[in-house]
């Protein structure tokens, strides 16, 4: 019994060797995680998540989490009676939608801080309100007006680059406004890659509902770990990418080409998916990075 205690004792100083590397390579660097899909809906994945965020942040790392919330804001929308009208397969963000969404935005957002402090991080949950952060204009799709959808025309990230040299973990949920001061819901996906290209985030992570970027995605042995810029235009090129993946990657394709030094797409269904990418040698998502950049796995 005592030997098999030492090979599990052995086992984990292994793994933390493993991790060391990574520690020393991103100590002191900003990371921008995307955070939705299940993992905000499981509470168990969701307090998952801030854990791994957080033992990030105690070995060096600064991470910003940036949060959606769109299940949510269906349910209370659904909750109250509203029918939702939809144009081009997009939900119509009317005035009333837009007040829902705001507070349940910001209900999530609360709920987040309140697990990081829980865990003895200081931390200070912010929208795109706050410090300007985000400035947006109005968004069309295909021509037509979908109501109060912002597209980011400005980041001012002042306010998380003080948050972050004060010591605290910045919490964001995607509300700006335009130049009249007027309220705006922002897809999460962009208020991510925004803030990560102003903040010069060493690393963007998405946590989604996908396992990452299959070259064919009725065949989960053709999952890519590593994937430069050049090799992703090509396979959206190609016809290879489509659906949900195609705007997440050109939005990974951005931050690259925006000085984002590599990024993340997650299963946020795995338990500690962010730990496994970053601190592990063979990493269990897809890593985007640019065409210059030496590949980290299999070193």
């Amino acid at each position: 019994m005592a030997e098999q205690n030492m090979d599990e004792l052995l086992a984990k100083a292994q793994v933390l060797i493993e991790a060391l590397p990574y520690i020393q390579r991103f100590n002191r660097k900003i990371i921008v995680v995307k955070y939705g899909g299940s993992a905000m809906v499981d509470e168990k994945l969701k307090k998952q998540v801030i854990q791994d965020v957080t033992l990030l942040k105690l070995v060096g790392f600064k991470p910003i989490i940036v949060h959606g919330g769109g299940k949510e804001i269906s349910r209370w929308v659904e909750k109250v009676g509203m029918e939702p009208e939809f144009v081009n397969g997009l939900r119509k963000t009317d005035e009333a939608t837009m007040e829902i969404a705001e507070m349940v935005l910001n209900k999530v957002n609360k709920s987040l801080v309140k697990l990081v402090e829980e865990l003895g991080v200081r931390s200070i949950g912010i929208s795109g309100k706050d410090g300007g952060l985000l400035k947006v204009k109005k968004k069309l799709s295909g021509g037509q007006d979908i109501g109060f959808v912002g597209e980011i025309t400005e980041v001012d990230p002042k306010i998380l680059h003080d948050l972050l040299e004060k010591d605290f973990l910045p919490i964001v949920c995607p509300i700006g406004m335009d130049e009249n001061y007027q309220t705006y819901n922002i897809n999460a996906d962009d208020a991510a890659c925004a803030i990560a290209r102003a903040v010069e985030a060493e690393k963007l992570a998405f946590l989604t509902d996908i396992e990452g970027v299959y070259k064919d995605p009725e065949d989960k042995s053709t999952l890519i770990s590593e994937l430069t810029v050049s090799e992703a235009k090509e396979l959206i090129g190609d016809g290879f990418i489509g659906g949900g993946m195609l705007p997440k990657l050109n939005n990974c394709i951005d931050a690259i080409e925006n000085g984002v030094s590599r990024v993340h797409i997650l299963d946020g269904r795995i338990a500690h998916c962010l730990l496994l990418e970053i601190f592990t040698n063979k990493g269990i998502g897809t890593a985007i990075l640019g065409d210059q950049e030496d590949k980290f796995y299999n070193e």
